[in-house]
């Protein structure tokens, strides 16, 4: 086998109260659709030919050195408590140590059924796996911490969902698969030997500077406001922020019924799943918040002095919604040019985006277009735009590079839902090619592409997608 992984596993050391091995399942035919290079080399991975790695990435062969597993976990799903879930349709082959020094896991997504599929098939079909390709890529080349994509894999199979649906297999890049969920299952069952276990085995791996379990709380807190911030910036809905889809490691994880908004409106819920709008888009500061809270409901279990943990514990979840603005309010402030910080900004980026929503603003092209001439065209009534814009630009008068600020902090180029549903469509009839140029697009998102600029259209009345789905 010319394909070489340098594995150096270390969560497979941990007791097998934590995960139960388990072998992907093999698959009919599988043919390579796409290989991430850039991010292999990052891994230290040497690849193999064309067929070995469709082999390998679809669960067919096992490389030398993995140790597969299907992880354990439990979590709040919708604020409703299941006290078992963990991967049903997921397989971890094990970690490399990358050039960066950074320990990361390889797990294969849709590799078959697992002890915890839950009567699942542990099948994926080709749509979710090419739009977790495309949007993790572009979350990474955003500059969002993300999962991300290595391979996709066609299996030669069809699975059912709707009706039969071509199967596909996607290898995923984590910093690690922990989630709050994956404490809350030691916790839920009281097993406090093996919740202080994975709290060590967290701490050494992600925060090694961290003081004990509130050390890793406010760590934990820490990353997922700077995470939310990242996601509020460029108007990205997760669809499914339950908390065994929060990742420890602060990084964007399971791309389900995930989408960008195309007009602005704080209250935009994507997910068919999410009736009620749980997860929309404006509510997302507050359900990191939530989230962190039960993963502070967790850590106190194994703590002596519990009266003083959750004290602790209690300060450190009630100073993240300040961290959460804070964190927005750089992100925003760079959107609209700014570096420096006055009393009226929060005012200003506010008034601004009540106009988007009143006007039918197309939020990533508004925001690219503050960098030019054009964003007043983005509004219904451009006079809207024309009574914030006055205090703006007195406001940038005192600025010393606005331009440049706004043009790093304003993609001019997203993932939009209808190129994505494009996207898919093709492939299912074999072509690949809008999957590559939204690949190739996407991974410089800040540029202009002068040549590519249809991709930053909204959708036509016809093409908007109001429901996105998780494809399980």
């Amino acid at each position: 086998m010319s394909l070489m992984i340098p594995f150096d596993n270390s969560y497979a050391r941990l007791p097998n109260a934590f995960f139960a091995r388990q072998a992907p399942v093999p698959v009919r035919a599988p043919q390579m659709i796409a290989f991430n290079e850039d991010l292999a080399r990052l891994l230290q991975i040497t690849p193999g030919d064309v067929q070995e790695m469709a082999e390998a990435f679809a669960g067919n062969t096992i490389p030398e050195g993995a140790e597969p597993l299907a992880q354990l976990y439990s979590g709040h799903q919708f604020g409703h408590y299941n006290p078992q879930l963990g991967d049903g349709r997921a397989v971890l082959l094990g970690e490399t140590v990358g050039t960066d020094g950074v320990r990361r896991d390889i797990q294969l997504k849709g590799s078959g059924p697992t002890p915890f599929s839950r009567q699942g098939d542990g099948r994926a079909w080709l749509g979710p796996v090419l739009r977790e390709f495309v949007v993790s890529e572009a979350m990474h080349a955003l500059g969002i911490p993300t999962t991300r994509a290595l391979a996709a894999v066609e299996t030669g199979e069809n699975v059912l969902r709707e009706g039969p649906m071509p199967g596909a297999v996607l290898t995923r890049v984590a910093q690690s698969h922990l989630r709050v969920g994956t404490f809350q299952v030691f916790a839920a069952r009281g097993q406090l030997d093996s919740l202080r276990r994975l709290t060590e085995y967290a701490i050494a791996r992600h925060y090694p500077d961290a003081d004990g379990p509130m050390g890793l709380l406010r760590a934990v807190r820490d990353g997922q406001a700077r995470l939310i911030a990242g996601w509020m910036s460029v108007g990205f809905i997760h669809g499914v922020m339950n908390t065994d889809n929060c990742s420890i490691a602060g990084e964007t994880i399971d791309y389900g019924p995930c989408a960008f908004m195309d007009g602005y409106h704080p209250n935009t819920v994507f997910s068919s799943i999410d009736r009620m709008g749980r997860y929309a888009y404006s509510n997302q500061p507050e359900i990191a918040v939530w989230n962190v809270a039960q993963l502070a409901t967790s850590l106190i279990q194994q703590m002596e002095d519990k009266e003083a943990a959750v004290e602790e514990a209690t300060e450190i979840v009630h100073a993240m919604p300040d961290l959460l603005q804070e964190n927005w309010l750089a992100r925003f402030r760079a959107k609209i040019g700014l570096t420096t910080e006055e009393t009226g900004d929060l005012e200003m980026i506010s008034g601004l985006l009540t106009r988007m929503a009143q006007n039918q603003a197309d939020f990533t092209n508004t925001f690219r277009a503050l960098g030019g001439d054009r964003a007043r065209d983005q509004f219904t009534d451009p006079e809207a735009f024309d009574g914030w814009a006055e205090g703006w630009q007195a406001r940038l008068a005192r600025e010393a590079t606005p331009q440049e600020v706004m043009a790093a902090a304003n993609p001019a180029f997203i993932p939009r839902n209808h190129r994505v549903e494009q996207m898919i469509e093709a492939a299912v009839q074999g072509d690949y090619a809008p999957f590559y140029r939204l690949n190739a697009v996407l991974s410089q998102p800040y540029s202009d592409w002068p040549d590519q600029v249809d991709l930053t259209r909204p959708p036509s009345e016809s093409e908007v997608v109001h429901a996105t789905f998780c494809g399980t």
